[in-house]
C-alpha cells in the first residue's frame, strides 16, 4: 500500500514523495521493522519510541511517524508528525489490514468484573448454535479455533488487533474491552455490532484521575456502535444505571438492560447456583448454572441477552449455558484429601472478592481462608478495602506477594505488615509457601481461596517448583495424598 493512501485522512499535507513510497508493513517496535515498513514513534509511559528512531531507519525503515517536532536526526526518509502516535497507530493499522473493515459480527465486552466469564459464556453459545467465534481477552485468544499466547493486556494494542481481526475467519468476535484500550486507542477504527457494560468497581485509579474519569472512558464504548447497534447494560449498580440513563436516548441504538427489576432482562437468583431469567415479555426460563456463584447469574443474563439479540432461541441458550464448564482461573475448585477445598480465582476488587468469599459460604464453608496480595504499580487506593473485605467475609486471611512490577519486595512487605496491623490475618511473603500454609493448616469443610492471578503465570521465584497457583495446588495437594498414604 502507497503512503499516501495510508496517510490520507489522518494528514492535510502529504509529502510529495509519498504516492511513491510502498508500504510493506507498520510498527511501533523498532526490533520489529524491515525493509519498507513504516515505523511510528510513540511516547510511551515508560519506553519513549523516538529514542529508537534510528534504529528504525537502520532497519530499513521507509517512513517514520512521530509526536515530536524535532527528532536531533538526520533522514532522508520522510518523517511525518501527528498530534497522538498511539492513535495514527490504530487508524493506520484498520487502513493497512482491515481496508474495507470485515464482515464478521463484533461484540465488545466492558466492566471491571465479570468480562471474561460473560465472554466466554457467550462464545459458548454461539459455538453450540453451530457458529465460529473468535476471543480475544485476558486468559488468552482464540482466533479460528486455535489458541493465541496468552496477551500481556486484557485489550492487545491497536497494531495487533487489527492484525488478529484480519487473520479471523470467524463468524463473530468477543473481545474484552479495557478502560486502558478506551483511552489509548487500541480499539480506534472498530465499529460494535453490540457492546455489553458488566459493572464497576474501584479499580485503576492509579490509572483514571477517579471513578468517575473511570465511568466515562468505559462508556467510550459505546460510542463505537454501529447504526442500529446493540447496548447491553447491567443496571445493577449505580453507574449502570447511568450508563443506561445516557444511552436511552440514543435513537441510532437498541438499549437492553439486565437487573433485578425494572429492567428488559431480569434476574432471579435462588439458592447456590439455581436462577430465573424473565424476559420483558413475561418468558421465565429457570436455570441451574454448573458453575458457582449468584454474580455468575449475571453474567449468564449478559451473554443470555447478547444471543437473544443476534436471533438465537431462547431454549437454546439456556441449554447452551446449563453445560458451560467455566474459564481457566475463574472459581477453580480442587478437592483436598482431608476435606479441605482449594478455589483459585482472578478476583483482584472489593466486590470480586465478595463475590468469591460469599460463594464459599453458601456452598457450606464451615471455615474460609483465603490468601491475597497486591500487584505492584497498581492502583494502591483499594488496597485498605481488600483487606477489610477479607477481614470481614473471612475466618482467617494471608497476606502475600503477587507481581512487584517496579516496586521492590521489601517495599511490599512493608506495605503488607501495615494493611494486616490489626494482627487479624496472617503475612507469608513467599506465595507458594502461603498456599502450603493454608492446606497444612486446614481440616474438612474449610475452603481456600487464592485470589488475584487467576490462571497467569508467576513472574517471581518462590520456594517450591511451581510456576502458577494451579500447579502450586496441584503439588500441596500431592503432597498431602502422599502424607495421608503414609499414615496409612
Amino acid at each position: 500500500m502507497k503512503l499516501n493512501q495510508l496517510l490520507e485522512g489522518i494528514m492535510n499535507e502529504l509529502p510529495a514523495e509519498a504516492g511513491l513510497i510502498n508500504i510493506k508493513g507498520i510498527t511501533n517496535d523498532s526490533r520489529e521493522v524491515a525493509e519498507g515498513y513504516l515505523f511510528v514513534a510513540i511516547s510511551g509511559y515508560k519506553v519513549d519510541g523516538h529514542d529508537y528512531i534510528e534504529s528504525a531507519i537502520k532497519a530499513g525503515a521507509a517512513a517514520i511517524i512521530g509526536e515530536k517536532d524535532e527528532t536531533g536526526i538526520n533522514m532522508d526518509i520522510p518523517y511525518i508528525r501527528v498530534a497522538d502516535g498511539r492513535r495514527a497507530l490504530a487508524e493506520l493499522a484498520r487502513k493497512f489490514y482491515n481496508p474495507h473493515k470485515d464482515k464478521k459480527t463484533i461484540i465488545g465486552i466492558t466492566g471491571t468484573n465479570g468480562k471474561t466469564t460473560t465472554s466466554f459464556m457467550l462464545k459458548h453459545i454461539l459455538e453450540q448454535a453451530g457458529s465460529t467465534c473468535a476471543l480475544f481477552g485476558s486468559v488468552y485468544n482464540i482466533i479460528n479455533g486455535e489458541i493465541e499466547e496468552s496477551t500481556v493486556n486484557t485489550t492487545m494494542d491497536a497494531l495487533a488487533m487489527q492484525k488478529a481481526l484480519h487473520k479471523s475467519k470467524d463468524e463473530y468476535v468477543i473481545m474484552e474491552v479495557s478502560s486502558h484500550a478506551l483511552s489509548q486507542y487500541r480499539v480506534e477504527g472498530i465499529e460494535y455490532d453490540i457492546t455489553v457494560f458488566t459493572n464497576l468497581d474501584h479499580d485503576h485509579l492509579d490509572y483514571h484521575k477517579n471513578m468517575e474519569d473511570y465511568f466515562l472512558t468505559k462508556a467510550k464504548l459505546f460510542e463505537k456502535l454501529k447504526p442500529g447497534g446493540n447496548a447491553i447494560v447491567h443496571i445493577g449498580d449505580q453507574w449502570g444505571s447511568r450508563l443506561a440513563g445516557m444511552l436511552a436516548d440514543e435513537d441510532r441504538i437498541n438499549l437492553y438492560t439486565i437487573g433485578k427489576v425494572n429492567a428488559d432482562l431480569c434476574i432471579r437468583t435462588g439458592s447456590r447456583n439455581e436462577m430465573e431469567l424473565i424476559e420483558d415479555s413475561g418468558l421465565r426460563l429457570p436455570i441451574v448454572l454448573p458453575i458457582m456463584g449468584k454474580h455468575n447469574g449475571q453474567n449468564a443474563a449478559l451473554a443470555y441477552q447478547a444471543a437473544r439479540t443476534l436471533g438465537l432461541n431462547p431454549n437454546e441458550i439456556i441449554d447452551a449455558l446449563k453445560v458451560f464448564e467455566g474459564v481457566p482461573g475463574r472459581f477453580e475448585v480442587q478437592k483436598l484429601p482431608n476435606g479441605a477445598t482449594f478455589v483459585i480465582d482472578y478476583a483482584h476488587t472489593g466486590e470480586a472478592f465478595s463475590h468469591c468469599l460469599n460463594t464459599a459460604r453458601e456452598m457450606g464453608a464451615e471455615r474460609v481462608i483465603h490468601i491475597f496480595g497486591f500487584r505492584g504499580d497498581r492502583d494502591k487506593s483499594k488496597r485498605k478495602n481488600m483487606v477489610d473485605i477479607s477481614m470481614l467475609l473471612s475466618d482467617l486471611y494471608i497476606l502475600t506477594l503477587d507481581d512487584l512490577d517496579s516496586e521492590s519486595k521489601e517495599e511490599m512487605a512493608n506495605i503488607l505488615h501495615n494493611l494486616n496491623a490489626s494482627k487479624k490475618g496472617v503475612v507469608i511473603l513467599d506465595r507458594t509457601k502461603a498456599i502450603e500454609y493454608a492446606c497444612r493448616h486446614s481440616n474438612a469443610g474449610d475452603w481456600i481461596l487464592i485470589t488475584g492471578k487467576g490462571d497467569e503465570k508467576y513472574h517471581l521465584s518462590y520456594a517450591l517448583p511451581t510456576s502458577s497457583d494451579k500447579e502450586t495446588v496441584e503439588y500441596v495437594v500431592g503432597e498431602q495424598e502422599l502424607r495421608v498414604m503414609a499414615n496409612g
